[in-house]
């Protein structure tokens, strides 16, 4: 009895050393757990799936890579304007919501390698004679209020509509009210085909981005792993299979923006 008790608390012992150990070698604030920053709220980058679990690219992307460095993937529901400020107090090991990677962040932030390409494109009516960005000029165009879309659209000579969500700006293109929406093209690829809207975008797009997990920095050992992770499952096929259904098409970037340290 008393030999297996001294085998169960070294046993215990072990464990608790080798988390211990995890947490270290991947500068987490929790062993065993990828804390991941999410909004929860903006499809299809993270929503609820039908059943009220959490879905969408990020979410699907972050708990593969959680799943390669055998942690466990723990979400953290919170607001965009949130999202810095609880990452550099500490509230979790790292953003996933959909943000872009600027100069402006990377000076505040260290970004992993970019997970998602995307930009502003242009969505049209399947009848529209609207072929290019070019074309909108003269055109009343719908954008999100306050967004660099409704800039764009400026910019090119169209009449601007602002809406507060781009779902109603799609509805109102479907309707006819408008003659053509610029969004994100990842927002609107998955708009046209969740709903089945008789939509579709022009070839060229307005502007390129690259999304990226976001850390605070100090944390090279975590961004590493990271980094590792997301390349694997890239080059195996997985980031493709978990993304494609939800947009029609992989959108790993082909030439990703690299992590600055």
């Amino acid at each position: 009895m008393i030999r297996q008790m001294v085998l169960s608390v070294a046993m215990l012992v072990g464990i608790g050393s080798a988390t211990v150990a995890q947490a270290e070698e991947y500068e987490l604030l929790e062993p065993g757990k990828l804390q991941v920053a999410t909004e929860g709220t903006y499809a299809p980058f993270s929503m609820r799936a039908p059943d009220g679990t959490l879905d969408g690219l990020e979410i699907r992307v972050m708990s593969e890579i959680a799943k390669r460095l055998d942690l466990e993937y723990v979400p953290v529901l919170i607001k965009w304007d949130s999202l810095l400020v609880g990452l550099q107090a500490d509230q979790f090991d790292v953003i996933s919501a959909a943000m872009d990677i600027t100069e402006a962040r990377q000076e505040q932030v260290t970004f992993a390698d970019g997970w998602l390409e995307s930009g502003g494109r242009v969505v049209i009516p399947l009848e529209s004679d609207i072929t290019s960005a070019a074309d909108i000029n003269g055109k009343t165009v719908g954008a999100l209020v306050a967004s660099n879309w409704s800039k764009i659209a400026e910019e090119k000579g169209a009449s601007v509509k602002t809406y507060k969500a781009e779902s109603d700006a799609m509805q109102d293109l479907v309707n006819g009210n408008i003659d053509a929406v610029i969004t994100d093209s990842i927002a609107a690829a998955y708009a046209i085909t969740d709903a089945r809207m008789p939509l579709k975008m022009t070839d060229d797009y307005v502007s390129h981005v690259q999304k990226g997990f976001a850390f605070k920095k100090g944390k090279p050992k975590l961004v590493a792993a990271v980094n590792e992770a997301l390349a694997e499952m890239i080059a195996d096929g997985t980031y493709a299979e978990l993304t494609t259904e939800l947009v029609g098409f992989s959108p790993a970037p082909k030439d990703p923006i690299k992590t600055i340290e």
